[in-house]
């Protein structure tokens, strides 16, 4: 992967669109991105990872914030990085979710987020040539050409502030859960997972196994009737089941006897209650003949009476049949009655009269009626017009009201309408007034902020000179000191080289073996290890020295920026002029965001305007139908109410008139019917009495009292039938049953007893019942205790192979999940994971041993960490100074700081390998922690971060440290301006 640019516009502290040359700065492969703290140097590789995976490193990811504060609100935050992966250029632009200013009236509406991914050039086979717009379609397409996740990305490529460091400090989870994101050994986990499962699910079908077994005991046990033994085996499955059998045979003999001996006591028992039967059934015969013998007189009697009552019947019949007929003529005769009172009192005079008579009368009320329909049709229509004619007077003098109202509001609109379209006039010049007034009002507000910023410019400027001017005294005092020293040791150079003369060992100076007259030193004479602490502290003063004079430097310039920008304002008061730009921008935007709501008011005015017009019209028209419709509908009525007054006659209504008349004839047709069928009534009767007359005679009585006298009820009737019916049949009965048989020789006078048989077949009853169930018992719990123990011993037999396989999969598993037998207490994943660490220990042990000049080397401890921590991810130091191994969190801060980049690289190295090559090693950022290092141990690091330039790599390296201008040539500069940064490139 190379990075080729990037553009980022309202993003973090840039508040305006910038842009950075990746291909410029990486001319070199090494470039620094310089400036001071909170001056946005990070968010420039935050752009590049927001650009890649929609996410920022590090914390700063949980804000979710990344829009600039100081932005324009028409400013569109954007992200567009242009790389190269996998020799395919590509363009990513992406947009986070952000709130911004609505466009009319108040509060935020909210911006969405976006993402595109452009190829430039040909794209590669099996991607659109027109790249993708789905933001999710974007990561994945971007995480499959880098072949690796933002998290990995994060710490092979972009070593975030104060992230790469967190490898070497974490504990061994932490350590584990990240290792795992970078190698991607999750499906180790899975196996270790599936043998978990695997285990589970073995020890679950082998614990309910072993539960069905041990029901199987205890069914086997209580079918038996015995407690089952601790630990029960198959021999005493067996014993049980051989008793079971020899029980079930002794009782099946048992209830064999007492069966034969119940037998023969109920056939005993069975004989005796037949000879009792047949004594009974011959005396209860001869009892019924003697007793029917006494009733001879009496059913004579019965039979008499009952011939006479069935003569009668028909007697009776007639008779009540005649009575009827009167009752229906007497209630005939007051119908009659009724009906002429009732013709009477409707105004009928003829009440009287025959029938010819009514129904001629009838007629003539009918057609009388019939004459006043139409005029009832007339009267209705009469009553609905003058409803009508008074509603219509009132919807007129509701439409006047109405109109009378419409044109008062009418006369009111041109003086609304001339308001709102001042108001809209208004509001659309302060909408064109209002981007100047703006920015006037920020030159202003800049302008007093470098007014106030100019008195502090100028102090700091005065404190850097005098400091400036100490460090450089400082710095000559302790060159002098060092050129002092160096001169004292030329003095006494002899002396030096004199005291490391040995007798027979050749003269560094002259070569000769004797050594007659050594020169003798002085006292205080300076050594090499003086004048080399006068260089260090020469160094020191020197590098202060500069950082002082770019202190000057930099608050000169700072002043002299002032006093530039303040120069066009002359004397002017800044704070009046603000104060004023601030009231008339307020009042501008004020009628600005009225502008809507202003043209709404002059639309609205118009249109209410041209509707009240039509309205009024509209009234003007329905008052003249009104008045009209009225004036015809008067003139009818008039005409129709002489018409009904003289079809009314004496009553209310032609109506009530029609309906009387009606009435009447129905009571006249009502009275014919009624003498029509009070003669027919009466002719009957008559008829009836001649036929009663009849009945008597041919039933054999003298007279109807005759008749009536020898009648019976119904119930009499039938009890007399029933009573010389029932003794005939008992008769017949009792003669029967001395006929039959069984009875031939029976003496009635026999007494029977079947006591003492029915006590011995009751004993013999139960004894068999007992001994049947102990019998049925014995054989079912033989039959329970054969299938039980079957079962059982099949359990047995499926269970043991069972425990042994658990057995060996319970082992396997505690071994992948680093127990049991596992003697490094390891698991599977672990142990993977530790090979991929002791791979990144030795990449980084590489680095370290020479930014540490040979001191420092990592060490991969497999040793199991406190509270039973698994072991395998442990990583110590080892030091060679002092030839132990200790704790990386020991280091100090600048050892820390070199020990986490030697790790990080050696990380990303392996990562690197794991992931498919170096290719996507072509561009690397590191940022910050190089202010913790000495001038030694930074020359070995920037010589590490030169090593990685081999090969076409771009290294860009992120830090504050004015050292770094001096050794890295490209640079970056982010400066920090007051309302967010700006970006200056320098090479």
């Amino acid at each position: 992967m190379r990075l080729h640019s990037l553009e980022l516009s309202a993003f973090g502290p840039f508040a305006n669109k910038e842009t950075v040359d990746f291909d410029l700065l990486g001319a070199e492969g090494l470039f620094l991105l310089h400036g001071d703290t909170g001056a946005g140097k990070t968010t420039l590789l935050d752009a590049v990872a927001f650009a890649l995976f929609g996410a920022v490193p590090g914390a700063r990811a949980d804000a979710k914030r990344l829009r600039c504060d100081y932005a324009d609100p028409d400013t569109h935050t954007e992200v567009t990085l242009e790389l190269t992966v996998q020799h395919h250029r590509l363009r990513i632009t992406r947009s986070p979710e952000y709130e911004r200013p609505k466009r009319r009236g108040g509060g935020t509406t909210k911006q969405n987020a976006k993402a595109s991914l452009v190829w430039v050039g040909a794209s590669p086979s099996g991607h659109r040539s027109e790249g993708v717009t789905r933001i999710d379609e974007v990561a994945r397409t971007v995480e499959r050409l880098l072949g690796m996740t933002k998290d990995q990305f994060f710490q092979v490529v972009l070593l975030p502030q104060g992230e790469f460091a967190k490898f070497l400090r974490s504990s061994t989870g932490e350590r584990e859960d990240l290792l795992e994101k970078l190698f991607g050994t999750q499906h180790f986990e899975r196996v270790e997972q599936w043998f978990k499962e695997q285990r589970r699910e073995r020890r679950q079908a082998l614990d309910n196994a072993r539960a069905g077994s041990r029901e199987l005991v205890a069914r086997f046990a209580q079918a038996a009737g015995i407690e089952p033994p601790d630990e029960p085996d198959p021999a005493w499955v067996d014993g049980i089941m051989t008793t079971a059998e020899e029980a079930d045979a002794l009782a099946a003999a048992v209830a064999a006897q007492a069966s034969a001996r119940r037998e023969r006591a109920e056939e005993a028992l069975a004989e005796g209650r037949e000879l009792a039967s047949r004594v009974l059934r011959a005396q209860r015969a001869i009892n019924g003949l003697n007793e029917l013998a006494h009733q001879t007189t009496a059913r004579a009697a019965w039979a008499e009476e009952l011939a006479a009552a069935e003569r009668a019947v028909p007697v009776v019949e007639a008779a009540n049949a005649l009575m009827g007929l009167e009752r229906r003529a007497d209630a005939a005769d007051d119908v009659v009655k009724a009906l002429a009172d009732k013709a009477t009192a409707l105004g009928f005079a003829d009440a009287d009269a025959g029938l010819p008579r009514l129904r001629e009368a009838a007629g003539g009320l009918r057609e009388e009626a019939g004459g006043l329909a139409a005029l009832v049709a007339e009267a209705e229509q009469q009553r609905v017009d003058r409803k009508r004619l008074v509603a219509l007077g009132e919807q007129a003098e509701d439409v006047r009201a109405r109109s009378a109202e419409v044109g008062a509001r009418l006369a009111q609109m041109p003086a609304r309408l001339t308001r709102a379209r001042e108001d809209l006039t208004n509001a659309t010049t302060a909408r064109a007034m209002l981007d100047g007034l703006r920015k006037r009002r920020a030159e202003l507000a800049a302008a007093l902020a470098d007014k106030a910023n100019l008195p502090k410019a100028e102090s700091a400027l005065r404190m850097a000179e005098d400091v400036g001017r100490a460090a450089v005294d400082a710095h000559q005092a302790a060159r002098d000191e060092v050129l002092r020293l160096r001169q004292a040791r030329l003095d006494g150079m002899a002396a030096e080289l004199a005291a490391g003369l040995v007798p027979g060992d050749p003269c560094p100076v002259c070569g000769g073996d004797e050594h007659p007259a050594p020169a003798f030193a002085v006292a205080d004479r300076p050594t090499a290890t003086d004048e080399r602490a006068a260089q260090t502290v020469e160094q020191k003063a020197l590098r202060e020295r500069e950082i002082a004079v770019s202190r000057v430097e930099k608050a000169r310039t700072a002043v002299t920026t002032l006093v530039d920008r303040l120069a066009v304002w002359g004397d002017r008061d800044l704070a009046a002029a603000h104060a004023e730009s601030e009231d008339a921008f307020e009042s501008a935007n004020g009628l600005a965001s009225r502008f809507v709501g202003f043209e709404r008011t002059v639309r609205e005015a118009e249109r209410a305007h041209d509707a009240l017009r039509d309205e009024s019209a509209k009234l003007e028209r329905e008052i003249a139908r009104l008045t009209t419709e009225a004036a015809e509908l008067a003139q009818l009525v008039q005409t129709r109410s002489d018409k009904i007054e003289r079809g009314r006659g004496d009553h209310p209504t032609v109506a009530d008139r029609r309906h009387h008349l009606l009435a009447t004839a129905a009571a006249v047709d009502a009275l014919v019917e009624a003498h029509t069928t009070a003669r027919t009534a009466r002719e009957r009767v008559r008829e009836q009495g001649d036929a009663l007359a009849d009945t008597v005679s041919g039933a054999g009585f003298a007279d109807f009292a005759e008749a009536h006298t020898s009648a019976r009820p119904e119930t009499v009737v039938a009890k007399l039938r029933e009573r010389l019916a029932e003794a005939k049949e008992a008769e017949q009965q009792h003669r029967a049953t001395l006929a039959d048989p069984d009875l031939f020789g029976i003496d009635e006078n026999e007494d029977v007893d079947l006591t003492p048989r029915i006590e011995a077949a009751r004993e013999a009853r139960e004894v068999a019942e007992d001994a049947v169930a102990a019998a049925r018992a014995a054989a079912s719990r033989v039959e329970q205790v054969g299938a039980l123990g079957y079962r059982l011993r099949t359990a047995w037999q499926r269970l043991a192979p069972k425990e042994a396989e658990f057995a060996e999969l319970d082992a396997l598993t505690d071994v992948v999940n680093g127990r049991g037998q596992n003697s490094t207490k390891m698991s599977l994943r672990s142990y993977v994971l530790a090979a991929r660490l002791e791979e990144v220990a030795s990449a980084a042990s590489l680095r370290l041993r020479r930014m540490s000049q040979g001191r420092y080397s990592f060490v991969h401890s497999e040793q199991a960490g406190r509270f039973g921590t698994r072991g395998g991810l442990g990583l110590d130091v080892l030091d060679d100074y002092s030839g132990q191994t200790r704790p990386a969190k020991t280091l100090s801060g600048g050892e820390s700081f070199i020990a986490s980049l030697a790790l990080a690289l050696g990380l990303a190295d392996v990562v690197a390998a794991e992931s498919g090559g170096g290719a996507l090693l072509d561009t690397l950022f590191v940022d910050e922690g190089f202010g913790s290092l000495d001038a030694g141990t930074l020359d070995e690091v920037m010589g590490i971060l030169d090593d990685l330039r081999d090969g076409g790599r771009v290294v860009g390296v992120v830090s504050h440290v004015d050292e770094l201008r001096q050794r890295v040539p490209t640079k970056l500069n982010v400066v920090k301006a007051r309302t967010g940064s700006t970006l200056r490139l320098t090479v």
